[in-house]
């Protein structure tokens, strides 16, 4: 019904920059908050970044100032403009939104995820 789907992981050096998209299509009504997560190996997942509707924007602590979050409401895309990347920022990378389809006079809000996009930073 709702399809999450990333792009822009990779292969990079320790300084590198990289650019993550994830287009939201499918049965969409609106989208609320878009946001990155990643998760290392062996470590749970983490917050990196969000953006409500309104476009106000949170990072967690080890990104701030070296990332960047933006969406696209037109298209649906989120975006997270990595820079100054470093080995630490190595995992795998999914793309999250809270979506509200509707399905003929229904609405319902519920939580998506991307499949995950792998950035890995040599260093």
């Amino acid at each position: 019904q709702v399809q999450l789907v990333e792009s822009g992981g990779g292969l990079v050096q320790a300084g590198d920059s990289l650019r993550l998209s994830c287009a939201a299509s499918g049965s969409i009504f609106s989208i609320n908050a878009m946001g990155w997560y990643r998760q290392a190996p062996g470590k749970q997942r983490e917050l990196v970044a969000s953006i409500n509707s309104g476009g106000s924007t949170n990072y967690a602590d080890s990104v701030k100032g070296r990332f960047t979050i933006s969406r696209d409401n037109a298209k649906n895309t989120v975006y997270l403009q990595m820079n100054s990347l470093k080995p630490e920022d190595t995992a795998v990378y999914y793309c999250n939104a809270l979506i509200k389809t509707l399905v003929v006079i229904t609405t319902t809000t519920r939580e998506y995820w991307g499949q995950g996009t792998q950035v890995t930073v040599a260093s």
